[in-house]
């Protein structure tokens, strides 16, 4: 019932970072944004003629002005980054991202830095995974050939030369057995060609025509009502490497990205 009240806390807090601004500023985060879409169904048992345990995310893409990247100085130490296990820390950094962790009753302090820093939604999206399945959310279009330096899990510079597809966010969530209401989540980029919208989920075992970088992936524990905030080590207003693809929108006016990913329910 704790849980349930800190979760409600949650939703009323993110609808009035639209609430607080004046008319004119209509699309600021959080705008038109559903109580009824939110509410987290934690630690269900499956309803009757439900055949697949589910997990679900609600994910929330802000974009901020490229000149208040400093506010992520401010973010960051809010966070916690212990319960991320990163795949190699080091390369996570050098490829120019950032991630922590957080429970609901930390969001208010969260939501007033990135209000001060005139983000604004980008995109609101949900996802129903199945249990141990995975799915790509779409963070950028390529139309044509693209070479992506990144940063190996070995420390080196690589390149990866890559025609029409996407770059994504791979997500895949499974239940841990004997945890109930408790979730494993592993997350990391990945190129893939098939391109069909915002959101896809994947067919089994079919890994054709995508490359996954894994030095830039990590993996966390979730119950309902966690989540964690995705975005930029520091602007990059280049268009050729891995943090840049991901972070950064430089026309028509500067902007950097940023993913907040709430797990909002269990089912069993």
């Amino acid at each position: 019932m704790v849980r349930l009240f800190q979760i409600a806390i949650f939703i009323c807090t993110a609808l009035l970072l639209a609430g607080c601004t004046p008319p004119e500023k209509a699309d600021t985060v959080w705008h038109q944004v559903k109580i009824g879409d939110l509410v987290p169904y934690p630690n269900q048992k499956r309803p009757s003629g439900q055949l697949l345990k589910t997990i679900s995310f609600d994910i929330y893409i802000f974009e901020i002005p490229a000149e208040n990247i400093n506010t992520f100085d401010d973010v960051w130490p809010v966070l916690y980054t212990k319960p991320l296990r990163f795949n190699n820390f080091d390369a996570f950094k050098a490829n120019f991202f950032s991630a922590g962790f957080a429970q609901v009753q930390m969001w208010n302090k969260i939501r007033d830095l990135l209000f001060a820093a005139d983000a604004k939604k980008a995109e609101t999206l949900s996802l129903l995974l199945s249990d141990g399945q995975a799915n790509d959310l779409a963070v950028a279009r390529l139309d044509n050939e693209k070479t992506i330096f990144y940063i190996s899990a070995a420390g080196s510079m690589q390149e990866k030369t890559v025609r029409f597809g996407k770059l994504a966010l791979r997500m895949k969530a499974e239940q841990i057995p004997g945890s109930r209401g408790v979730c494993e989540v592993d997350i990391k980029p990945v190129f893939s060609s098939r391109i069909k919208g915002l959101t896809q989920q994947l067919p089994a075992r079919d890994t054709s025509g995508e490359f996954l970088f894994t030095s830039a992936g990590f993996k966390l524990k979730m119950s309902p009502g966690d989540f964690v905030l995705l975005g930029p080590e520091k602007y990059l207003n280049h268009q050729v490497t891995l943090g840049s693809l991901f972070f950064s929108r430089p026309k028509p006016k500067p902007l950097i990205r940023a993913y907040l990913i709430v797990c909002t329910g269990i089912v069993d």
